[in-house]
């Protein structure tokens, strides 16, 4: 029996891959943040027209997406911080309070050495 599909999904695929290359994931990361694995995400990237009903809840949140989105039943919305930005600032919250500060001066170190450059090069 022939699957049903609707053809507004045929390109889910290649939603997930933008989102998930968006979010700064690779398949792999992706897989272990929903509790799957790599090749059920390279398999619904590349040969699957049917979204995963059973993870695509899953999938959005990972993704910070909407399962609308996902499916393209609406435009996904532009981030202000990438996801992997997001999860790393995240993690830096449960640092201690010296470890925070240090990471804050290494950041503030490479922001200020390619203001410089740029400064240098105009």
């Amino acid at each position: 029996m022939a699957k049903n599909t609707n053809p507004q999904f045929a390109d889910f695929g290649k939603r997930l891959a933008q989102l998930r290359k968006a979010a700064g994931y690779t398949q792999q990361e992706l897989a272990d943040e929903i509790n799957s694995t790599r090749r059920v995400i390279a398999y619904y990237e590349t040969e699957s027209d049917q979204p995963p009903a059973n993870i695509l809840a899953d999938l959005a949140r990972a993704l910070g997406s909407s399962t609308d989105a996902l499916l393209g039943l609406t435009e996904q919305q532009t981030p202000k911080l990438s996801s992997r930005l997001e999860r790393r600032l995240k993690k830096m919250e449960t640092l201690t309070p010296k470890a925070k500060r240090q990471l804050v001066q290494l950041i503030d170190t490479f922001i200020e050495a390619e203001q410089l450059k740029k400064q240098a090069s105009q």
